[in-house]
């Protein structure tokens, strides 16, 4: 009797009791425009090599959620959009596919690289957003170039803006995606000079 008391009783608090909150519909991720046809063999004996670091990220980056600066201190997020997995990751994968098409460099992970690494590109991806007073997705990096046999690296910083007719869920990963296949291209560029 005193144990169906007690169960009785925790009843309603289950209700209550929370594990997270609710998935969006659906998650974003990023698509790139210039997509390594499928069969497509590459040999590192026949083209330069280039090892991709995934970028470092301040924090507002670090989670799924699409930041959004109101301000130059404040930072809110896009209601019902998240990533599939974190953006720095995504934009690591679209810079190898970019790279891989746009220069005709084998892209290595970092366990191949142990053998011959090439050039390595790493950075920090700054932006990957929208800024509320402009009405723009953003995608800021800030490219590190260390080229083969060279002894000190290059920097440069790629941005691109997309204007979008409302801060939502549905315009997040279009202009974002757009944003950063821009940057991409221009990163796979500069390294391919």
């Amino acid at each position: 009797m005193k144990t169906l008391a007690i169960l009785l009783a925790a009843l309603p608090l289950s209700a209550c009791i929370s594990f997270g909150a609710e998935p969006p519909p659906s998650l974003l991720t990023l698509t790139s425009a210039a997509a390594v046809p499928v069969g497509q063999t590459q040999s590192s004996g026949a083209a330069q090599t280039i090892t991709i670091s995934v970028p470092s990220t301040p924090q507002e980056l670090s989670v799924a959620r699409v930041p959004v600066r109101s301000t130059d201190t404040s930072i809110a997020y896009v209601k019902d959009a998240q990533w599939v997995e974190p953006p720095a990751r995504l934009f690591a994968r679209l810079l190898a596919d970019t790279m891989t098409t746009r220069t005709g460099r084998v892209v290595l992970s970092g366990r191949q690289s142990n053998v011959d690494p090439g050039a390595l590109l790493s950075g920090e991806l700054r932006s990957f957003g929208f800024e509320a007073a402009t009405s723009e997705a953003v995608v800021t990096y800030d490219g590190a170039l260390l080229r083969k046999d060279a002894t000190a690296f290059e920097k440069r910083r790629f941005e691109a803006r997309v204007p979008v007719t409302a801060i939502d869920a549905a315009n997040a990963g279009v202009a974002l995606n757009q944003a950063a296949n821009q940057v991409a291209a221009e990163v796979a560029d500069w390294v391919g000079r």
